[in-house]
């Protein structure tokens, strides 16, 4: 028989896929499109992790992650690979502020997150104090960073606590749901890391951060969102690796990881299945327990990142009853700085931010309010009317809506946030090495390179992309079946 008879009749390599999350999903879509066979196991009856729709007075909204960085492409690249390209939209205002000091304030411009180039734009949001404060910096002696440092922690040994307290904490808990004064600058914002460890003045730093990001001539919205939701992306990748030849089995927990002489035994409650490669795209804690056999000491340092829960809050109300629309209008949302002791940390304007949300229904105006940070997750326990009352109260107080909603729906994110502290890489880096001595086992998501919905898709991919050279590199494994073994 000739080589090239023996190739085509060997079969491909199978790879298994552990966890639906959008990570999952990009690697079982990047896998199939290389040709080999995939299986993805979901524990829970739905795909998507934290990207997920759901109905408020008859309208479909996002009741997780809304929408996706655009200035990276994977994101926006995998919704069009999966025709959703059509319904890609910019928010239609991206005109935030501040609920700080008692008032709405513009969120001001010219920072990275939150750290700004010029102190003359944060004259609304700063006291004349802390103003003062960002002056004395070009008389203070450097900083060091060494290997890593706490955004929170630097930036206020430079410009004062109160940009850390009333800019940083808000955008970053945003993002995070975390501490400013815990999270690794290296690991959460690598330009603003690279430019101190240039050195001279803070201020100067993100200055030159800004002229770089001119010099790229970025065109095009910073951020998209889904017409119909974020949420509705899950299911199309869904359905592309389905067309691709690819398998899905959701409801399917994943018990046991063993290393085989063909490959790998992936155990679940009904069956044991054979695979070449796997991609584990599960939380930390599902990762760790799932290693602990094979890769004592990357199940060690899993088990040892922390994470924050939150709630979201979502609202609706008749447009006639809101008396003080005027707060409402033209806004995307605002932040919340936790300083000023609040219990809603944020609040999005969906009718305003995403036109698909108001063309749904004109008649209503939906927002929402997320709950909770990382450390503060006894909100969570709360009742979900209780949750809904304690966010009114802080809409009335900042807005001054007194509307009664017509509608509510409250979600919880249980451990919904990976937490970046200092040493986070350094600590990826440790898993990855251990991770890297066992065969054809690779791992990506939100814990390991950025918890935006691009960071997530392009660890997939690199997860992929490596399982599927060592497989196809090795074209004398004896490969498994995909079918259920130990029968």
């Amino acid at each position: 028989m000739q080589r090239s008879q023996q190739r085509a009749e060997t079969p491909p390599g199978h790879v298994v896929v552990i966890g639906g999350g959008i990570a999952g999903l990009a690697a079982a879509h990047h896998l199939v499109a290389t040709g080999l066979r995939v299986t993805l196991l979901e524990a829970t009856d739905r795909l998507g992790g934290k990207l997920m729709t759901g109905e408020i007075a008859g309208v479909q909204v996002d009741l997780g992650a809304e929408s996706m960085l655009a200035r990276r492409p994977e994101a926006v690249a995998l919704a069009e690979a999966v025709g959703l390209g059509d319904r890609l939209q910019p928010p239609a205002t991206a005109t935030a502020s501040l609920w700080t000091r008692d008032a709405l304030r513009p969120m001001p411009k010219g920072h990275v997150m939150g750290v700004p180039g010029d102190p003359a734009v944060l004259g609304e949001v700063l006291s004349p104090e802390g103003l003062a404060r960002i002056a004395e910096e070009r008389d203070l002696t450097p900083t060091p960073v060494g290997d890593d440092v706490a955004v929170g922690a630097y930036v206020a040994d430079r410009l004062g606590r109160e940009v850390v307290d009333r800019l940083v904490e808000p955008l970053l808990g945003g993002v995070y749901a975390g501490d400013a004064y815990r999270i690794s600058m290296r690991a959460a914002v690598p330009q603003l890391f690279e430019a101190v460890k240039e050195g001279g003045p803070l201020l100067d730093g993100v200055r030159r951060i800004q002229e770089r990001a001119a010099a790229r001539q970025q065109t095009g919205p910073v951020f998209q969102g889904i017409a119909g939701g974020i949420g509705t992306l899950p299911a199309a990748v869904g359905d592309a690796v389905r067309a691709g030849g690819g398998e899905i089995l959701t409801e399917t927990p994943v018990l046991g990881l063993t290393r085989t002489e063909a490959g790998w035994a992936v155990r679940t409650d009904t069956r044991t299945i054979a695979a070449d490669g796997i991609v584990l795209a599960t939380p930390a804690w599902s990762a760790g327990t799932l290693l602990a056999a094979e890769s004592p000491a990357a199940s060690a340092e899993l088990s040892g990142v922390e994470y924050a829960s939150m709630a979201l809050v979502t609202l609706a109300f008749r447009r006639t009853d809101i008396e003080a629309y005027e707060a409402l209008r033209g806004r995307s949302g605002f932040l919340v700085p936790p300083v000023d002791g609040h219990t809603i940390k944020a609040s999005t304007f969906s009718s305003n931010k995403w036109q698909w949300v108001a063309d749904a229904d004109p008649d209503l105006f939906v927002l929402r309010t997320s709950v909770g940070r990382y450390g503060e997750e006894d909100h969570l326990h709360r009742e979900d009317e209780e949750l809904v009352s304690v966010s009114l109260r802080d809409l009335a107080a900042a807005t001054g809506l007194t509307a009664r909603p017509v509608d509510t729906e409250v979600t919880r994110w249980i451990g919904g946030l990976p937490q970046y502290p200092v040493g986070h890489l350094t600590r990826v880096a440790r898993i990855r090495d251990e991770v890297a001595k066992l065969p054809a086992l690779r791992i990506c998501g939100a814990v390991y390179d950025g918890v935006g919905i691009p960071a997530c898709i392009a660890s997939a991919h690199r997860a992929a992309d490596e399982i599927a050279r060592e497989i196809i590199a090795t074209p004398t494994r004896v490969r498994g079946t995909g079918s259920e073994a130990g029968q």
